[in-house]
């Protein structure tokens, strides 16, 4: 196994790569920022559920994927900023994607949230994955 570069990129890939196979659940390795991130997607509706398993050595999230009438509710998503290239956007500057039917997550001084979040806050920070 390789170590990787990306593991946010990782994560947002095996959710993409589950749904479009039609999969009803996906493992990837726990971080907090990818808890965080399930969080957000659970919330928007785009999984019906995510656990923490720490019953192995290194603990695991386990996500199950959310579908309707056995389509995919996630059409795609785009990973943003990278480890190379880091994209920050102010409050006034946060995309709307397909003019507000998808979602934006941003990494923000306090915390991890949505687009439509942070500019209700007022603030901006690193635009993390566009969801739609």
């Amino acid at each position: 196994m390789s170590a990787l570069t990306d593991p946010i990129a990782d994560f947002l890939t095996r959710f993409k790569n589950a749904s479009r196979a039609r999969k009803e659940d996906f493992v990837a390795p726990y971080s907090k920022i990818k808890a965080e991130i399930a969080r957000i997607l659970k919330e928007e509706g785009y999984l019906w559920s995510y656990e923490v398993d720490t019953s192995e050595r290194f603990p695991q999230i386990r996500c199950k994927a959310k579908y309707v009438d056995g389509v995919p509710v996630l059409t795609d998503l785009k990973r943003v900023s990278r480890p190379g290239l880091r994209q920050y956007v102010g409050a006034e500057d946060i995309p709307k994607i397909l003019g507000g039917m998808g979602i934006t997550i941003l990494s923000t001084s306090k915390g991890i949230m949505t687009g439509h979040r942070a500019r209700r806050e007022n603030i901006g920070g690193e635009l993390v994955a566009k969801v739609w």
